[in-house]
């Protein structure tokens, strides 16, 4: 008689341990999925900064440098089918007024709010931020 009430003590434990181990493992595979993401779109990010670098730097003019790096950076996290928030991007284009025989950098920063709104988290967007240098042709005519 005391083995039965044992067995009918415990029924129902297991549904109440499911109920208690439901939210802590999806907490966790969306720790896993914003890992993830974050590690996908920070690679992506890095990219677009060295890609906009190195276009900017193969200009003549500052304002074509500043054209450049930013259509080389969008076009990018586009490829690599990143959709930010808003795209922020800084360009430091003066290194292309160097004189020749003088050494000179162009830096860009490429900023990018990724939302993360759609993962079962209170986190609404982490900003993503890279910056790149590329140099400038010492020799080249500008």
């Amino acid at each position: 008689m005391r083995r039965l009430d044992q067995q009918r003590s415990h029924r129902g434990s297991a549904t109440l341990e499911l109920a208690v181990l439901v939210p802590g493992l999806l907490l966790l595979i969306a720790l896993v999925a914003l890992a993830g993401r974050f590690a996908v779109a920070d690679g992506a990010v890095d990219q677009a900064a060295a890609e906009a670098a190195r276009a900017a730097s193969l200009q003549r003019t500052p304002s074509a440098g500043l054209d450049a790096a930013s259509q080389v950076a969008h076009a990018s996290l586009t490829g690599q089918g990143l959709s930010c928030l808003r795209t922020e991007i800084d360009a430091d284009v003066s290194g292309l007024r160097a004189p020749p025989g003088r050494r000179g950098q162009i830096t860009v920063t490429v900023r990018c709010p990724l939302r993360v709104a759609d993962l079962p988290m209170s986190v609404p967007a982490i900003t993503l931020t890279a910056t790149a240098v590329s140099p400038v042709d010492t020799y080249r005519e500008r």
